[in-house]
Parts: C-alpha cells; structure tokens; sequence
C-alpha cells in the first residue's frame, strides 16, 4: 500500500479524505444523459455557471458522445469545447476546468484555452495527450478502457481480475505521464467505469475501489447515471438511475474516491457531504 497523496490543480489541493465534485457540461447534441440540452454555446457556458453554484469544484467540457454515434472529428471537436473553455475560465477565475477529450490535437488547442485537466476517458489510446499534458503544466486523468477503440463497446469482453487490469494500465500511464513532465500530483487514476467493461466489472471495480485507492495515486470515478447503475436496479432507464447514481458514489467514496464527475452537483455535493459526516463523526 502506498501513502495517498495529494491532489493540486489550479492552486486548489484536496487531500486524503477530501472530495472534489467534477460536473459535466456536453457540448454535444447526441448525450446519452440531457439529449443534447447543452449543445448551444450559451447553453453550455450557463450550464457550468449553474453547477458552478451548485457546489462543483471542477467543470468537465466534452464535446464528442462516449457511446457510438455521429462522426465528430479533431476540427469540429475543437470547434465545439475551445470557446466555451475560454468562455467559462473568463467568467469564472478559479474553477478548475478539465476537457472530456482523448485527441492530443485538441488538447493543444484547449490547454491554450484555459483548461487545467485533460480526462483521458479513452485510456491513452493517443499517446501525445500525456505530452500536452506535461508541455503545459496541466492535470491527466489515466483511466482504463479496456484498450478498445474510442466510441466503441467491446462484446463479450474478459478479464482474468478485472482489478488487476485496471491498476498496471491506469499507474502505468501514470508514472508514463510523470516521466514526461506531469505533475505527480496533477495525475488521477479512473476505473472507467462502463467502458470496455460490462455490468458485472464495473459492479466487481465499484465493490474493490480500495484497492486502486491503495495505490497511492488519487482515483475519479465515473458512475453518473451509467447502464451498469441502470442494470444492477433491474433496466431503468437514465432518468431513473439518480438513487442508484448516489448509493454508488457513496461507497466509492468510504473506500477513498477523491474526484467525483457527476451531472448533478447539489446532489453529489449533498451525499459526499453526509459521507464525510458519517465517517468523521
């Protein structure tokens, strides 16, 4: 077991123990979660203002839908995340502003932008994203993915210890992104929840986030409203995943999550509150 570390991005440190609420704004039309409600410019730039005041303490940007969908290349997803980068950094000085992108191109374009963190959801399929990252000064989330195809979902997928895999790979890219320049304590680990996984790993993930926790490095998890909530509960569907979404963040946050990426900031804000409550008495 190593000693937990610290958590700094843009002069703000969390520590053991602590928790950061990271909200999602999808500039995008296609979301699985708000079907494309945040698509227009203005439409995103307000949205973070509200989660903002909602209790989030990172604002995640992603401009291309996880799952298969439309064809949204380098170009168009610059087109879609960089001003609204600029546009929420200008409004509001201290958030901490992480971009949902895996193209090292776009990355370039959103760190010039203003961006503190690169969510790397796809698991450094583009190795040069860990270069920006580390050119810039900038966060890296290493998370795991199942070494698929971005946009895609694996079928039948295995593992012999689904845990196993997923801290060689994802502290493998860490240390890969420490030796090339990224602040050890800019570097966060995810599970990846869903992708390249089906409801049995992530459920096997969520049950021994201790163990990636155990590592040292700091862990986000990624559970928002996701099919293996929906599953678990007997097929609901994403509007109604909202209590599944809370239990599980409340136990990865007993096992020692630190960053949380959630649609919705109060409530995520309201459970980790009464986690730390109950556990600190």
């Amino acid at each position: 077991m190593s000693t937990p570390s610290a958590l700094r991005l843009r002069g703000r440190t969390f520590g053991p123990g602590e928790f950061a609420v990271m909200a999602v704004v999808n500039r995008t039309p296609d979301s699985f979660y708000d079907r494309g409600a945040t698509f227009g410019f203005t439409a995103a730039v307000d949205a973070a203002t509200r989660l903002i005041d909602e209790g989030a303490d990172i604002v995640d940007i992603g401009g291309v839908k996880a799952g298969p969908g439309d064809v949204v290349d380098p170009a168009e997803e610059i087109d879609r995340v960089a001003g609204v980068v600029a546009a929420v950094r200008e409004r509001h000085p201290d958030v901490i502003i992480s971009v949902d992108t895996w193209r090292s191109e776009v990355a370039k374009v959103v760190a010039d932008a203003g961006a503190d963190l690169l969510n790397d959801t796809w698991g450094g399929v583009d190795p040069g994203l860990a270069e920006v990252a580390g050119a810039y000064g900038i966060g890296l989330v290493c998370a795991h993915a199942g070494r698929v195809e971005p946009r895609t979902r694996p079928h039948r997928i295995g593992y012999a210890d689904i845990v196993a895999d997923v801290i060689g790979y994802t502290t493998a890219l860490a240390e890969r992104a420490v030796s090339l320049g990224v602040r050890r304590d800019a570097v966060l680990i995810d599970p990846a929840h869903d992708f390249g996984k089906n409801t049995w790993h992530s459920l096997e993930v969520t049950r021994r986030l201790g163990e990636l926790v155990a590592t040292g490095w700091p862990v986000l998890v990624a559970v928002s409203n996701k099919d293996f909530v929906g599953e678990t509960l007997g097929g609901l569907p994403v509007e109604r995943r909202h209590e599944g979404t809370l239990a599980t963040l409340a136990v990865s946050a007993v096992q020692g999550a630190r960053v949380f990426r959630v649609h919705d900031a109060a409530g995520a804000r309201a459970a980790l509150a009464a986690v730390a409550r109950l556990r600190d008495g």
